[in-house]
């Protein structure tokens, strides 16, 4: 047995493998949906503003470490 993940770009594809199925040819089952994707796609639907740049990130995270830093020479 091969197994083929397929992505159904056409409603009519869909028909003809579900014809296939009925001739028992094929048997089709549902992919179990992707948990983290979801969470993603949520987090990403309710993002407001810009996002920040590499560069924005990289002066955020070395000024983060500059004062834990700090704090644990002190």
């Amino acid at each position: 047995m091969t197994t083929y993940q397929v992505d159904i770009l056409n409603p009519k594809a869909d028909k003809l493998l579900q014809d296939l199925a009925d001739l028992k040819l094929i048997s089709i089952r549902q992919t179990p949906a992707d948990g983290f994707m979801d969470v993603v796609n949520r987090l990403r639907a309710k993002a407001t503003g810009q996002v920040p740049t590499l560069d924005e990130i990289t002066k955020e995270v070395e000024a983060v470490r500059t004062k834990r830093y700090a704090k644990k020479k002190a």
